[in-house]
């Protein structure tokens, strides 16, 4: 896998969110040379601006439903990031609080994760992208018996 894409509420804001533990994970897969990105409904407008300004500081490209006329979960929106991304949907992980938006996602070619608890979710994306999680490369995951 050669990207990683996040919904932002829900998974790296928001209520059930470990902002610090999914902001490693993405600073370890950026650092591991993986191409990321935010994905979000947001509405758009000035509001969104705390958004596009995480774009190649915090992520690689951010994209805003808004600000490109399609949501999740409607394919084109999966295609657009991972074009934007300069990936194929095939080569992206995706990761979403919502079932329904990590179905489309799935539908457009990406793996998906259901992000329920951030720790379960930075295990499986640490495991989809082959990495530590802390940026060191490749590594096997123990069964700890969950």
């Amino acid at each position: 896998m050669q990207g990683l894409v996040l919904d932002f509420g829900g998974v790296l804001a928001g209520p059930g969110a470990d902002t610090r533990l999914l902001a490693g994970v993405v600073a370890a897969a950026r650092r591991d040379g993986v191409r990321t990105a935010i994905l979000s409904n947001d509405p758009g407008g000035p509001g969104a601006q705390r958004l596009r300004d995480l774009e190649g500081t915090f992520v690689d490209v951010v994209v805003v439903s808004g600000d490109v006329g399609t949501a999740k979960p409607d394919r084109r929106i999966y295609e657009l990031t991972a074009d934007r991304l300069g990936l194929a949907p095939d080569e992206c992980v995706f990761v979403d609080d919502l079932i329904g938006n990590v179905r489309g996602a799935v539908a457009a070619g990406m793996v998906g994760v259901h992000h329920v608890d951030p720790a379960v979710a930075a295990e499986e994306i640490a495991i989809l992208l082959d990495s530590d999680g802390r940026g060191s490369g490749p590594r096997v995951v123990e069964d700890r018996g969950r």
